[in-house]
This record gives structure tokens, sequence and C-alpha cells, in this order.
């Protein structure tokens, strides 16, 4: 999608790089798991492996996107129609799988920045923009904010409880608008003024 190369390809140039279930990985996490499931598939295939992820911390970085969605006003893009949220106000895919998943620690973060971004922040800007964590755990926020900050984040806003992972996933469709607005494929980050 949009110039990635087949996976295929990306596994014969990193050979030390596995593929396993989503069980076995985060079976085998030392206590930390990234969920990069699409939205629409995360809280059940989450739900399959609950107990692989029981006292573990699991960064959300998903949207809910429904892509091909059937709408009254549909919102052209290079690839298609914009895909829609769901859920959208009154509840996230951040909320949803905490529920599905009341053993382990949910934090939403990286979602309001682009993939290689989140792991390179100093590629756009010198790195002067900002990383949002949301979520109900102390220890598990701190936890992304280490990793993040691992990454060279310098600015890690703490934004509260999870249902703040609402407004983080409904950032989803400002983000493209940006993206459009520059130019499709222009990288940029986000800064809160303080």
């Amino acid at each position: 999608m949009m110039g990635t190369p087949p996976f295929k390809d990306f596994l014969a140039g990193h050979p030390g790089v596995e593929l396993h279930t989503f069980g076995d990985a985060a079976a085998a996490s030392d206590g930390l798991v990234i969920n990069g499931i699409d939205g629409h598939n995360a809280v059940a295939a989450l739900s399959a492996i609950a107990d692989d992820l029981a006292g573990k911390t699991l960064i959300d970085y998903a949207v809910p996107y429904v892509y091909n969605p059937d709408v009254e006003h549909p919102w052209p893009t290079p690839w298609g129609i914009m895909p829609k949220l769901e859920p959208v106000d009154t509840d996230s895919l951040g909320e949803r799988i905490q529920r599905a998943l009341p053993r382990t620690k949910v934090v939403k973060s990286f979602v309001t920045q682009e993939q290689t971004t989140v792991v390179d922040p100093k590629a756009i800007g010198g790195g002067d923009h900002t990383m949002f964590v949301a979520g109900e755990d102390t220890e598990a926020k701190q936890q992304a904010t280490d990793l993040l900050k691992a990454y060279g984040w310098t600015d890690v806003l703490d934004l509260g409880p999870l249902v703040c992972a609402r407004g983080m996933e409904m950032y989803a469709h400002m983000h493209s608008a940006i993206g459009f607005a520059l130019g499709f494929g222009t990288h940029f980050g986000v800064k809160v003024v303080r």
C-alpha cells in the first residue's frame, strides 16, 4: 500500500526478523506489546489471545477505521474513499480493547504520528513535536513513555484516562487532511505549544 514493498521482500532484506502468530508474539514479550491490528479486527484478534496478554502493557496504535464505507457524503482520497471511524464520539477502540481485556493494561499512543516518525521523531523538525499517551494505569503509561524516550521523544504529553483515546483516534482524519494539504507523502509532526 502506498509504495510499501511486499512483506516477502521486507523479510528477504531483514533475515533476523521472524514471523509469529499474535498469540506466540504476545506470549514471548517481556511485558510490553504494541497493537497494530486494524481497528475493525483488533478486539476479536486480541480477545483470542487474552491469556497471553494478561498482566502486560498493550500500547494500542490502531485507528478504528471501517474501509470502503457506504456513506452519504464520501471523502475522496488518492486511494479511494476515506475510511470512516467506528466507534467515534461516545467510545474508542482503546476503550473497547480495555473492556475486552480487563487483565491487560491498555495505553493509547503513537496513533497521532506517522509510522516512521514514531520511531524516529528527529526525522521531522529535529524532533520538536508532541506525542500523546492515555490510559488508566500509571505504570503502563510510564512504560510507554520510557519507550518513546528511547526512540528520542522529548515531548510526551499524558492526556489522562483512556477515554482520551477518543480524541487521539478522531485526530486520524485531521492528520489525513493536513497530509493532503501539504502534499501526499510529506512528513510532518504536531506540536502542543504551551
